[in-house]
């Protein structure tokens, strides 16, 4: 979409980052960040909205940033991973307040940076702030649990949950703030230290937040850079020295990172990676209902979310019926820019998508498929109109591939075998939407589907939130669970002090707890 040149675009340019507590000056190279959004400057003229600039960061300052990472944790000695739980929240409570001053540039960066329409990156903020306070209450509840000793069989335990050490922290760019933040933010308050690198696409919106991080948390603890993974990330795994790789991303590149550690067998994953959720829907499903779900399911924020709804198994009885339906209901969603009201529809951030749906719209045309709904495959600089293609089989790229855009495959069965043998065939297992009333046949099929995927959504498009439910998936869709209380989980291991249960034992352990001279041995409940 191109607007005019009255619109004034933010422009942020940050030459800083943060290792060590320091802010530090960048004096090499540059790295320009482009908006997908065209403003006019010449008639005819596309030319993507420069917004910003951040560094461009190399492999000597990689490698220090990871060498700070390892010595604030020190071998478990460090400050951070030692320190009382309700410092490390204190932390935390400050961090989100300072962040919580920074919504509206963030909510701004959000929509020009990645064409996230304003209501979508406004909720984005919010449930970000909210996250972090669930996760300070979740990490309260956690620690009042392990507020006490155990006996049994004449030993005596006093059970927490520890730090693993080091974190490499990844994030996506369809959710740079509130899918970062779901790694970063449990790694965090478990003890761990970390080195981010932010996503290329969304990387401004994490510059405002570099002075909050520094006043927040002591040296070393949280240490922001900038650039291409494969300067960065690559040669911190190449050190063995990470003990935790956490990233949203593409299996490619988890595979990728994981095979450059020495150490394989010592690096905890946590992942959350590509998926294709089916939508299977059933003859008797109401059809109102299923094409509001549909339409929320494929095409929330472009179909660019791993809980997206990819392909649709239409029953054979009803899939004309759906499909003239929901090709009205998709032609009649509005384009437009992020900021402007009734915007559902927005430009692509990623400059080579529209050729890549294109592409994908071409292949299954060229075997068999059609384009059903009118507006289908129209085409912007930076945008292709959202296309319903039917019948789509297992020759076509769009029956296997995440296509990550909006363009919507649609299969018809007759035998619930047929969505179920594609599901268990798949490369992917994180969710499924089930449409339909008959009990006697969600029954079974809830029993099965729930060992194909992790989350069965009844009559309701897949999701991610809210976010205290498990969010997770099996073969290449995730390793490890992230959600509130999960995550937390996830990001620790349980570690305990043991003794016997014994007079002289008793008696150290109970001036241990009287004496506060060790954090780890902690009877006190956080309320």
């Amino acid at each position: 979409m191109q607007v005019s040149n009255k619109i004034k675009s933010p422009y942020v340019s940050c030459n800083k980052y943060l290792i060590n507590g320091v802010l530090s000056q960048w004096e090499g190279p540059m790295a320009e960040v482009a908006s997908n959004i065209y403003l006019t400057e010449k008639l005819g003229s596309f030319e993507p909205t420069i917004i910003g600039k951040v560094p461009d960061m190399d492999e000597k300052v990689a490698l220090n940033a990871l060498e700070s990472a390892v010595n604030a944790f020190s071998r478990g000695k460090g400050l951070w991973p030692t320190m009382k739980v309700k410092e490390r929240i204190a932390c935390m409570e400050k961090f989100v307040h300072i962040m919580a001053t920074k919504r509206k540039i963030i909510v701004e960066l959000l929509m020009w940076e990645i064409g996230k329409n304003k209501a979508d990156a406004a909720k984005e903020f919010d449930r970000t702030v909210e996250y972090i306070f669930d996760t300070i209450e979740a990490y309260k509840k956690l620690d009042r649990k392990s507020a006490k000793f155990d006996t049994e069989g004449n030993i005596r335990a006093h059970v927490r949950r520890g730090p693993l050490g080091v974190v490499l922290c990844l994030g996506p760019y369809n959710y740079p703030l509130n899918e970062t933040f779901s790694l970063l933010i449990p790694a965090l308050i478990m003890g761990n230290t970390t080195v981010f690198k932010p996503a290329k696409l969304g990387v401004l919106l994490i510059t405002p937040l570099l002075e909050a991080f520094q006043e927040a948390f002591p040296k070393g603890v949280v240490n922001v850079l900038f650039g291409r993974g494969r300067k960065i990330a690559a040669p911190i795994m190449k050190t063995g020295k990470v003990d935790v790789l956490a990233l949203i991303g593409h299996s490619t590149s988890a595979v990728a990172l994981q095979d450059l550690h020495p150490y394989k067998n010592r690096l905890r994953l946590i992942l959350g990676l590509e998926a294709k959720n089916p939508g299977i829907i059933l003859p008797d499903a109401d059809m109102d209902l299923t094409i509001k779900e549909c339409i929320s399911g494929t095409l929330s924020y472009n179909g660019q979310r791993c809980t997206a709804l990819k392909i649709l198994f239409v029953h054979e009885s009803i899939v004309d019926d759906f499909i003239a339906k929901f090709s009205k209901a998709v032609d009649e969603l509005n384009f437009g820019l992020p900021w402007e009201d009734g915007s559902f529809l927005t430009p692509l951030p990623e400059i080579q998508k529209p050729n890549y749906i294109k592409g994908l719209i071409k292949d299954a045309e060229s075997k068999g498929a059609k384009v059903m709904n009118q507006k289908g495959g129209e085409m912007l600089p930076n945008y292709c109109f959202p296309a319903i293609m039917y019948p789509v089989n297992e020759q076509m790229d769009l029956y296997h591939e995440e296509q990550f855009g909006p363009v919507i495959p649609i299969v018809s069965f007759k035998d619930i075998d047929e969505p179920l043998n594609a599901m268990a065939n798949s490369d992917y297992g994180q969710q499924v939407s089930l449409f339909g009333e008959d009990v006697k046949q969600l029954g079974p099929l809830i029993d099965t589907l729930a060992n194909l995927v992790c989350r069965v959504n009844l009559n309701s498009s897949c999701q991610r939130g809210p976010d205290v439910y498990p969010f997770t998936g099996r073969k290449n869709s995730a390793v490890g669970t992230l959600s509130v209380f999960d995550a937390l989980r996830s990001f620790s291991i349980r570690t305990f002090v043991a003794s016997k249960d014994n007079k002289y034992n008793n008696a150290i352990l109970q001036e241990l707890l009287n004496s506060d001279h060790s954090n780890f041995i902690n009877t006190e409940y956080l309320l």
